[in-house]
């Protein structure tokens, strides 16, 4: 087993540090989007970034998520149910989490840090105990989904 990291470029989003940390350290927040992901107006946003079939199979993916305030989950095929926990928080510039019921041991640290009064800019940055095997198959569906989360939690309403 090798440690590998992925992290995603820096996105400023226009929210203060502490509007941000607020709600992404309380994952029950996050289940708002659930609701925004048939909103015709995000779907118009995510159109030239993501495919429709694609789009689609995200959406269908959230709904199925369960969310409370350490933990959110999915039902992943063939693997059951998989969570990523919330383990630490710093506040305002931290929060850490780690994989529950996966077959691979991740960690998830997203950064944040303030850029101006009205906005911030995080990284994410995933850490992964991977055997050479898995590592093939999984580094660049790792790579592009550090970079898909990144993209929508910068989307997220902060100041909502």
């Amino acid at each position: 087993m090798s440690k590998q990291q992925y992290e995603s470029n820096v996105k400023i989003i226009p929210f203060h540090q502490d509007s941000v940390y607020s709600k992404l350290a309380d994952l029950n927040n996050l289940a708002v989007i659930k609701e925004k992901i048939n909103d015709p107006n995000i779907r118009t946003m995510m159109e030239g970034k993501v495919p429709a079939d694609k789009l689609e199979q995200i959406s269908q993916r959230i709904q199925e998520m369960t969310f409370d305030t350490d933990t959110v989950s999915c039902n992943i095929s063939p693997l059951g149910e998989v969570s990523l926990c919330i383990i630490e928080r710093e506040a305002p510039k931290c929060i850490k989490f780690e994989t529950a019921n996966s077959p691979i041991h991740l960690n998830l640290w997203i950064q944040l840090l303030p850029v101006s009064e009205n906005s911030c800019k995080m990284k994410l940055t995933v850490g992964a105990d991977l055997n050479p095997f898995i590592k093939g198959m999984v580094e660049k569906p790792l790579k592009e989904g550090v970079e898909k989360l990144a993209d929508m939690l910068a989307m997220i309403p902060y100041g909502a």
